[in-house]
């Protein structure tokens, strides 16, 4: 018995030196400081201001319409076709045009016999005054019915000329090179003189239009250099703000800016997605920083940030917000060449030791 109780204890005392030697084990395994995304602040005086999405418009966009009215007998294009300066768009019925045309060229034929039959009266009377036979004032009524025959006879023929015009308009004709980009007629429909039937887009000039906000109106200046990227082509190219809307959309509140690209990319096309990056102007971009929204810590009045320190620990640093959007924050206060945590700013405390992508 007293054996067995001795074997036991024995076993007891060996379980209990094996579990303070894993205790041991694990108090000797040191936590490695966290890892944390970090950005470099600088002095980023014209500092991107703004990011806009644009689309790529023709410079020349044309409401086309017919100059006379009638039923549509044939649409020779679709949206996207593209045709040269002279091609037949659209043809409309020319039988009532002809026909005022032919009514023109009767009156003139009526104002011409008119006409010669007031010169015949006024030579007449001529005569006849000159032999004494007639008062002057016969021959005034004569030479006014002369004159006004001969003014109608004129008229006669400007009706005439315009019918004949109109015959020539029932063929809409494309005064450039383009693309179709909208049709808003079908044959057989009935249209009046002047209503658009189709849209026409010169491809010779293309250009983006963005829209810019009321307060962010100042950092679009004609003239100005901007930078625009295409998502279906990459890479960015130069361009130049060109013109800009003198009054708001009503609806939107956003001022439309056209931005010319003097050297377009090969494949930029009509309607593809472009992003224009403008600067921001004036003193305001001096000694600023662009940061993720995501780096700022704010639990009180002023906004914070996390800076790593020499010694690898973190400290807050007070900073004031310029302006800020979706994704990105202007803020002043930084030294150039802080180290900014950019990420998991609410899971740090002071003066804790961290790790950064560049110790990795």
């Amino acid at each position: 018995m007293r054996r067995r109780n001795k074997g036991l204890a024995i076993a007891c005392a060996m379980v209990l030196l094996v579990s303070a030697a894993g205790c041991g084990q694990k108090q000797a395994v040191q936590e490695k400081p966290a890892l944390v995304k970090t950005q470099q602040a600088g002095d980023q005086a014209g500092t991107a201001a703004g990011v806009y999405a644009g689309t790529v418009r023709g410079r020349y966009e044309t409401n086309m319409a017919f100059q006379v009215g009638g039923q549509i007998l044939a649409r020779n294009v679709q949206v996207g076709s593209r045709v040269q300066a002279g091609d037949t768009l659209m043809v409309i019925d020319a039988k009532d045009v002809v026909q005022k045309a032919n009514q023109g060229e009767a009156a003139v034929s009526q104002a011409r016999a008119q006409l010669e039959l007031a010169q015949k009266n006024l030579a007449r009377y001529t005569e006849l005054y000159q032999a004494q036979a007639v008062s002057a004032a016969v021959l005034d009524q004569y030479q006014t019915n002369y004159d006004a025959a001969f003014a109608s006879y004129q008229n006669a023929l400007a009706q005439a000329a315009q019918g004949h015009n109109a015959v020539g308009y029932t063929n809409l004709i494309a005064g450039a090179d383009g693309v179709v980009s909208a049709v808003q007629a079908e044959e057989g429909q009935v249209v009046g003189a002047g209503q658009t039937v189709l849209t026409l887009v010169q491809t010779d000039e293309l250009e983006v239009e963005i829209n810019v906000p009321e307060s962010r109106l100042a950092d679009a200046v004609v003239g100005k250099p901007v930078r625009v990227s295409f998502w279906a082509l990459g890479g960015s190219v130069d361009g130049v703000i060109r013109e800009v809307a003198p009054m708001a959309d009503s609806a939107a509140r956003t001022y439309r800016v056209r931005v010319s690209i003097p050297q377009p990319p090969q494949g930029m096309e009509l309607g593809m997605t472009a992003s224009v990056s403008l600067e921001e102007n004036g003193p305001s971009a001096e000694g600023a920083s662009v940061l993720p929204l995501s780096a700022i810590y704010q639990t009180g009045a002023d906004p914070q940030v996390w800076v790593v320190q020499e010694d690898h620990t973190v400290a807050l640093r007070t900073v004031s917000v310029e302006n800020f959007d979706a994704n990105n924050v202007l803020v002043h206060g930084l030294r150039p060449g802080d180290l900014v945590v950019t990420a998991g700013v609410h899971k740090l405390r002071e003066g804790q030791e961290v790790r950064t992508e560049a110790d990795e």
